[in-house]
């Protein structure tokens, strides 16, 4: 699944075109490499998301094309 669509199905991100414009301004880092919106994401990927001075980590648990509200949470893992 590419990295857009994950960011947006997890609820990381709230829309998709805003991950995309995330991922072309680099403030999205997969496994410590900037990456771009097509990067094709897989089970166990750490994924680094800037929002300002805050950044988030979290671990690719499963990758499902649609999910639920309530099971968006179950797609990752939050990192420290």
């Amino acid at each position: 699944m590419r990295l857009d669509k994950y960011l947006k199905v997890s609820r990381i991100i709230k829309r998709r075109t805003v991950a995309n414009e995330a991922c072309d301004a680099s403030h999205i880092c997969v496994n410590g490499r900037p990456a771009k919106a097509s990067y094709d994401v897989k089970e166990n990927d750490i994924i680094e998301v800037a929002f300002g001075a805050r950044t988030l980590r979290v671990r690719v648990l499963s990758v499902k094309e649609t999910v639920g509200k309530a099971d968006a949470a179950t797609l990752f893992e939050v990192l420290e």
